[in-house]
C-alpha cells in the first residue's frame, strides 16, 4: 500500500455517524485537512496530483483546495488560483484569486473530498465566469454519493485518487 494512502486511512478517516457539510449523514467521515496540512501528507499528495494535473494552472475552493492548490504550485512550478465562497467584500469584489490569466486559459479543479459535487461545481462556475476554462477535476478522495451527472452535465471529467471503499 502507497504511504499517501496509508497517511489518509490512520489520519483522515473515521467510522461513525457524521453528519457531512452536504447534510447527509454517513458512518463514513473523511477529513483530508489532517494529512494535507502537514508537511510529509502535503508533499505526498501534491506529488500524486501533479500526476494527473495536466495543466500550468490549478485552483479551487477554500478552504479544502487551498494547500492542494499551493502543494502543487510549489512542488510543480504551477500557478495557483483560489476561489472564494462569497465574493471579496471590498475592493474588486472578485470571486477568484491569483495570478492574472488570459480568458480561456485552462484551470484543473482540485478538492479534497467529493460527496455531491456540489462544492468543486462552485469553483469550476466561478473560474468559467471569470473566463477560464474548466475540463476536469482531481480529488484525492471519491465518496462515490455524487449523481453520475453531476459532471458529464458540467462537461467535467472527475479524476479521483482514490475512492472511499479504499479508506474502508
Amino acid at each position: 500500500m502507497d504511504k499517501l494512502l496509508t497517511l489518509l486511512k490512520e489520519k483522515a478517516y473515521r467510522k461513525g455517524e457524521f453528519k457531512l457539510s452536504s447534510g447527509k449523514t454517513s458512518e463514513h467521515y473523511v477529513n483530508c485537512k489532517p494529512v494535507i496540512l502537514s508537511g510529509e501528507g502535503l508533499q505526498l499528495t501534491s506529488a500524486a496530483l501533479l500526476k494527473v494535473i495536466k495543466t500550468k494552472v490549478v485552483g479551487g475552493l477554500t478552504l479544502g483546495a487551498d494547500p492542494l492548490v499551493c502543494g502543487c504550485a510549489v512542488l510543480g512550478g504551477l500557478d495557483a488560483m483560489i476561489v472564494r465562497k462569497e465574493p471579496k467584500g471590498h475592493g474588486t469584489s472578485a470571486w477568484v484569486e491569483g495570478p492574472p490569466h488570459p480568458v480561456d486559459t485552462e484551470i484543473t479543479v482540485l478538492e479534497d473530498v467529493i460527496t455531491t459535487g456540489g462544492s468543486a461545481i462552485f469553483a469550476v462556475e466561478k473560474l468559467r465566469d471569470a473566463g477560464y476554462y474548466v475540463k476536469e477535476v482531481v480529488t484525492i478522495i471519491d465518496r462515490k454519493e455524487h449523481d453520475p451527472f453531476t459532471f458529464l452535465d458540467n462537461e467535467l471529467e472527475l479524476i479521483s485518487l482514490y475512492t472511499l471503499d479504499q479508506l474502508v
